[in-house]
């Protein structure tokens, strides 16, 4: 079996990688060992309806980039709560944490799907992007299959190509340690319009055929995501030997540390209000027609699980 995440070099999608490296998958039966990397968001999406993917860690909004009105798929669980990306500008740009006022006239660099939350965030902040001149666009050199998008942003804003980025933790770390970047808005922890924290949130998804045709994999998939949140909760320097294996050096001896800050996130229960809330901002931003019942986006039948009790 197949999965694969957006973003590999990232704190973002951490439990899944976690869920193979340490081995959960693979005790609950699945033949899975390790994580894939497949970007941009809309052609992992499009990997999964089309049988090249079993499973994806991604931003539970993007399925509908792939699944017309959730037609096809399910959230399985949430890997970590509330919208999880950051804003990073150049660190010598006049702006203070918060301040979104800062981002006028600039060149802000987001990948596709991601974006959207961004400019989402930035109407609720009373921006508007032509009469501003904010202007979203993917990276500078973050294409094909293989790219970090957060590393790329990182070293794209060091060498002047954008002005800021909307992106992992993992990119906002390495700017702001590079001294070439800092932090204005960080949603997860409440630094942005309150609105924004239930636009989205990391997720594992996978479809309804695959449910359907094997359910007791699916659930399997649940209860190796617990069991690794669960082992990530009890000792987060485990994510550094898991780094070295999969990150390059630099990355994996960071990732500990942005672990031990989501670990107040990592709960995998999608409540119905969560699901309200991102159906809002879907709709929102044209991508459902209309709003869908909880049982239609999640697999509620693995609910149970999500406690870590079978």
């Amino acid at each position: 079996m197949r999965i694969a995440v957006p973003d590999l070099i990232s704190n973002s999608y951490f439990p899944a990688i976690a869920a193979a490296e340490l081995g959960f998958f693979k005790a609950e039966g699945l033949d899975i060992d390790k994580v894939e990397l497949l970007f941009p968001v809309p052609k992992l999406m499009e990997a999964l309806r089309d049988g090249a993917l079993d499973f994806v860690a991604g931003s539970a909004h993007a399925t509908l980039m792939a699944f017309t009105d959730w037609r096809g798929a399910k959230l399985l669980g949430a890997l970590a709560q509330r919208m999880y990306w950051l804003l990073v500008l150049r660190a010598d740009i006049d702006a203070q944490r918060g301040d979104v006022s800062a981002l006028k006239g600039l060149r802000i660099g987001a990948a596709p799907g991601v974006d959207l939350g961004l400019k989402r965030l930035l109407l609720e902040a009373g921006l508007d992007l032509a009469r501003d001149g904010v202007h979203i666009a993917p990276v500078p050199g973050a294409t094909g299959a293989t790219v970090s998008f957060g590393l790329t942003a990182a070293k794209a804003l060091e060498e002047g190509a954008i002005d800021g980025f909307w992106a992992n933790a993992m990119g906002a770390e390495i700017a702001v340690r590079k001294g070439v970047g800092k932090i204005i808005l960080d949603v997860r922890r409440g630094l942005a319009p309150e609105a924004a924290l239930h636009y989205t949130f990391p997720a594992l998804i996978t479809t309804e055929a695959l449910i359907q045709r094997e359910p007791e994999s699916a659930a399997a998939a649940v209860r190796a995501l617990v069991k690794a949140q669960q082992a990530l909760r009890e000792d987060p320097k485990r994510a550094t030997a898991i780094g070295r294996r999969v990150f390059p050096a630099s990355e994996a001896e960071i990732i500990a540390q942005l672990i031990e800050r989501d670990l107040p996130y990592y709960d995998a229960t999608i409540s119905e209000e969560t699901v309200r809330n991102m159906n809002r901002f879907a709709m929102d931003m044209g991508l459902l027609a209309h709003d869908a019942a909880y049982e239609d986006v999640v697999a509620a039948q693995f609910r149970h699980l999500w406690s870590g009790k079978s």
